[in-house]
């Protein structure tokens, strides 16, 4: 009798580990299951919405090399969408519907501002923010998506110039070309820098190019574009010219003349504040501006420290502290006459 007591204790005990809610092997087998279903979907109908977006239209070919997904694995989640009415798919071809359509605005509003989070927030280098937003579009929610906006103050694009989907799904599109268009002689303004293929993303940041920097043309041939950003001379390939996107900025001067970084400022050299530089957003610019550094300021390079980072710096009669990476971003304008100590 004790034995089979025992029996049933183990079985009992075996039924729970396996289908206990919630915390069983088997409940949480499938709500990990239901999670990758439900992210291949999202990356799916963002996958159709980006390639609509682009005028482009979207083939099962084209999902599925996105996706990575095997022919077998791609017919049953077309099948899948299909049923949740998020797409229609004939021939080859595929087309969201109005609930699939509302639903990929939804995840590229959670990516693009998820990147914006990372680089104006966290301060993650550019390169990484692309996966680390994949990862983290599943998760939020809109409630929180509504209070991430208000907080990073509703911005328009993220770090990649892309537009970010308003709360109503309305895209606004700027009109842009490639750099690898432009022609000699003229004054652009980077919107928009691609970030696939990895390899050629990678590059163009090598070379310090951003969303919002203000170039000018230098040369444009067959082989390569020449641009100056105000201190150097930069040459890109076809292929990197043909992945940034510009606009055309002939009033926008390339860079403030007589101006320099703030952490290049000589010390005990009073310089004026000209401005902070527009890619440079969120939390972090705030700071800059609570801080006082706001265009016609005047600040002063004080001390180092023995590593020479950070630095101080007295602005409005106040000695505040600056790390490098901060002060970069601030442009002045050296004045002539020098602090005596």
């Amino acid at each position: 009798m004790t034995g089979f007591l025992s029996l049933l204790f183990l079985l009992g005990g075996l039924i729970l580990l396996l289908f206990a809610p919630r915390l069983g092997l088997v409940p949480r087998w499938r709500a990990r299951r239901l999670r990758r279903e439900r992210a291949v979907t999202e990356d799916g109908l963002k996958h159709l919405l980006l390639y609509s977006l682009r005028g482009q239209p979207a083939t099962q070919e084209s999902l599925a090399g996105s996706l990575r997904l095997s022919a077998r694995k791609l017919v049953r989640l077309l099948a899948r969408m299909e049923a949740k009415g998020l797409i229609h798919s004939t021939a080859g071809h595929i087309e969201l519907q109005p609930d699939g359509e509302r639903r990929a605005r939804e995840i590229v509003r959670a990516h693009r501002l998820w990147e914006r989070y990372l680089t104006d927030e966290l301060r993650t280098p550019l390169e990484k923010v692309h996966s680390e937003a994949e990862r983290a579009e599943h998760t939020l929610s809109r409630e929180r998506l509504d209070a991430l906006e208000a907080h990073l103050g509703h911005p328009l694009r993220d770090p990649h110039g892309d537009p970010i989907p308003l709360a109503n799904g309305s895209i606004t599109e700027i009109q842009a070309r490639q750099l690898s268009d432009c022609f000699a002689g003229e004054k652009i303004e980077v919107v928009h820098v691609e970030d696939e293929p990895e390899f050629l993303f990678r590059e163009i940041l090598a070379l310090g190019l951003r969303p919002g920097q203000r170039l000018q043309v230098l040369e444009s041939s067959p082989e390569a574009v020449v641009v100056w950003d105000g201190e150097r001379r930069l040459r890109l390939t076809l292929p990197e010219a043909a992945n940034i996107h510009v606009r055309s900025a002939p009033d926008l001067a390339v860079r403030p003349p007589g101006t320099i970084p703030l952490d290049q400022l000589p010390e005990l050299q009073p310089a004026e504040v000209v401005e902070i530089d527009p890619e440079f957003r969120g939390l972090a610019r705030r700071r800059l501006l609570d801080l006082g550094l706001t265009p016609s300021a005047t600040v002063v390079a004080e001390l180092r420290t023995p590593f020479g980072d950070p630095r101080a710096y007295r602005v409005r009669g106040t000695l505040v502290a600056l790390r490098n990476d901060q002060a970069e971003h601030v442009w002045v304008r050296p004045k002539e006459a020098r602090v005596e100590t």
